[in-house]
């Protein structure tokens, strides 16, 4: 059930659903003029679009001055989310200085499924994500990186996965492997061995925490602790918080136009200094249990 304290918006989907909840003859909860959300809103926008279907996935994808990838991109993805009885498709543009969010907006008559969020300025990968997750109206969320190099003709096998996982074994989490890289060289070498140092310091099985296409559980995407990174770091995170993750080969592809945000030596200074910070974060933690209330 979601929370209603973390959540952004909550659609008239989770009013329904909270009324189900109750019986089909619980009276429905009083509307007041204080309770109506604006024109303009993310929550206006989700209910109006949302009224009389639930959606079953959101996919979020995080961009920053990928104006020449993100319409090929944006059609793909509506594609593979063909067989979904109602799918969403959230942008989240992060500050770009180019055609991005223009180019994003002028796509929302051409896929009725895309939605458009836009930070006032740049606050990284990870942010733009958490912004995405918080906005989406799915209980499954999917990532991708928004250069294209993520295949989304995957996506319906990782949301297979983890949707025929057992209720008991908690999967929260399943995550792309990109098993041949598209990437230069010296981009693979160093991807490799962050992940080995990774690997070893934090104990999660990772051998691909750099790539964006993941599913998840949403309410378990929320559980996790926050940090501007932390994208990196999801696989220890959901470990952390005693969810199982299920890791899948995906394809991966060379990058279409533009070029990377980061250079090797950043992903090196960070990495470091992220990676002991995930160490003590797993050191203060006392386990899960389940809460009710009497």
């Amino acid at each position: 059930m979601r929370r209603l304290d973390t959540a952004l918006l909550l659609s008239r989907v989770g009013l329904y659903k909270a009324r189900a909840a109750l019986g089909p003859h619980a009276p429905p909860p009083a509307r007041t003029s204080s309770m109506a959300p604006a024109r303009g809103t993310l929550l206006y926008q989700g209910a109006e679009r949302n009224l009389g279907m639930a959606v079953t996935v959101s996919v979020v994808v995080p961009v920053k001055d990928e104006a020449g990838n993100i319409a090929p991109l944006a059609r793909e993805i509506a594609a593979a989310l063909a067989s979904e009885p109602a799918g969403e498709i959230v942008f989240v543009d992060d500050g770009s200085s180019d055609s991005t969010p223009a180019t994003l907006k002028a796509l929302k008559s051409e896929i009725p499924a895309l939605r458009v969020i836009q930070h006032a300025r740049n606050l990284g990968q990870s942010r733009a994500i958490r912004t995405g997750v918080r906005a989406s109206l799915g209980e499954i969320v999917v990532t991708l990186d928004g250069d294209g190099q993520n295949d989304p003709a995957d996506i319906p096998m990782l949301l297979k996965i983890l949707r025929e996982a057992d209720p008991a074994e908690k999967v929260g989490m399943v995550t792309g492997v990109r098993a041949i890289r598209r990437d230069n060289a010296s981009r693979r070498w160093a991807s490799s061995l962050a992940n080995r140092f990774r690997r070893r310091m934090l104990n999660d099985q990772a051998t691909d925490s750099g790539c964006g296409l993941k599913a998840f559980r949403r309410e378990a995407f929320l559980a996790l602790p926050y940090f501007d990174h932390m994208h990196r770091f999801m696989t220890a995170l959901m470990l952390r918080e005693r969810y199982q993750v299920r890791f899948v080969d995906v394809n991966h592809r060379p990058r279409g136009t533009g070029a990377s945000k980061y250079n090797n030596l950043q992903r090196v200074i960070v990495g470091l200094i992220d990676t002991f910070g995930v160490r003590w974060l797993q050191s203060r933690f006392r386990g899960t249990t389940e809460a009710k209330e009497l």
